[in-house]
């Protein structure tokens, strides 16, 4: 897998707190923080991505919301 390095500033209290919960889950060794970034950027964006998924579909009724299901399972099983 390609790697691309991202420089990030945090805060003192945030960096301390991340590597107590590392050292605390057995992860203390090398690749331990940028696992951990990584993990917690793509659980974030699937977070946001659900909500703003939730918020489009509020003003469907159930059928609707059904059939769009329905047409994205027909399109996943032809592609």
């Amino acid at each position: 897998m390609d790697t691309t390095r991202w420089n990030v500033a945090v805060s003192a209290e945030t960096d301390q707190s991340v590597r107590l919960f590392l050292a605390t889950q057995g992860k203390s060794k090398k690749g331990s923080l940028s696992h951990f970034i990584e993990e917690s950027v793509r659980a974030h964006i699937l977070e946001l991505t659900t909500a703003q998924s939730k918020a489009a579909l509020a003003a469907l009724n159930t059928a609707e919301v059904d059939d769009l299901i329905d047409d994205a399972l027909s399109w996943a099983r032809e592609h």
